[in-house]
């Protein structure tokens, strides 16, 4: 593709909306907002406050009067810098319904975490602006730093079609292996670890099943990260890992996933004791580092093989380089 990277840019800003819930009434406006958007504290909703960055119910607001329940807030953010992202993939897959690319490693799918423009989703919308059979849009996500396979679609019934399909998908145990994603989705991934934590011998599996939950964090509030101390809210997982090669460098690993968590991978990979190499979030036993965010890159991790179940019912083998 001809674009490389697009470089680093200012937006033109965006409106977050938010609703006050029942719970929430009675807290002031910068209140609300420091309790449910963790990334900024009161004294800086106070100054959005002061600059008429936030509406209420329609009205532009500079004070920092109480909410009612039922109470529509608005945030006009200003534009921001993004920073310069891949911008070129490998499609890999084109029916005219169903769109399969490659993705780069540091182009996010979604607008979220700073990005707005250099996303997956805003880069398709300008290159089939004019596609008389749509603009395919992403079916689900990967982590901005995760590369390989994601699925589009053109069509929004395709698009809940597969959605469904990889919700449901399975990763059979080893002695399954032949039953595997013969109906629904079978997803592959291959990573990179640090050598030589995993008791493993090439081709030996290792299942790991701890749940994933959201816990305290210093600079979000909370983030996703493993839950070995049971909570409410707290969501079971599973992943086979495989070891394929091991190398003094790195242990090469497949992983196949029976649930779709937040960086299931990422976590259940410490919470093995084995983090993935370069992580700098997600310590060995799967939890958190203080100083670290979910977008920051580092590691080496790819969608690899997708087994999926077309709406029309055929089958789609797909495999990134």
């Amino acid at each position: 593709m001809s674009e490389g990277w697009r470089p680093a840019a200012a937006n033109d800003g965006w409106t977050y909306r938010d609703r006050v819930a029942r719970q929430e009434a009675g807290l002031s406006v910068s209140a609300f907002y420091a309790a449910r958007h963790r990334h900024s504290d009161q004294g800086l909703w106070r100054a959005r406050l002061a600059a008429g960055e936030i509406e209420r119910n329609g009205l532009r607001l500079r004070d920092d009067p109480l909410l009612a329940a039922g109470d529509r807030l608005a945030w006009h953010r200003p534009p921001w810098r993004e920073e310069a992202v891949p911008a070129a993939w490998a499609v890999l897959h084109d029916d005219g319904d169903l769109l399969v690319i490659d993705k780069p490693a540091g182009l996010p799918v979604l607008p979220a975490g700073g990005f707005l423009e250099h996303t997956v989703l805003r880069l398709l919308e300008r290159r089939h602006a004019d596609d008389p059979a749509g603009v395919p849009r992403p079916v689900h996500r990967l982590g901005r730093f995760t590369s390989g396979l994601l699925v589009c679609a053109r069509q929004p019934a395709s698009r809940a079609w597969l959605s469904a399909r990889l919700r449901e998908s399975t990763a059979a145990a080893p002695a399954d292996r032949q039953d595997q994603g013969r109906s629904g989705c079978r997803k592959l991934y291959r990573a990179l670890l640090e050598p030589g934590a995993l008791a493993l011998s090439p081709g030996q599996d290792l299942v790991i099943a701890v749940p994933i939950g959201r816990r305290p964090h210093p600079r979000l509030g909370r983030i996703w990260c493993a839950a070995r101390d049971p909570q409410p809210g707290d969501l079971a997982a599973r992943s086979t890992l495989t070891l394929l090669e091991r190398q003094p460098s790195a242990d090469l690993v497949q992983v196949a996933i029976a649930s779709g968590r937040p960086h299931q991978i990422r976590i259940h990979a410490a919470a093995a004791g084995a983090p993935l190499q370069g992580d700098p979030l997600y310590l060995p036993g799967g939890e958190a580092r203080a100083e670290a965010l979910p977008g920051d890159g580092g590691y080496a991790l790819k969608a690899w093989r997708l087994e999926l179940t077309r709406p029309d019912g055929g089958r789609l083998h797909l495999e990134a380089p």
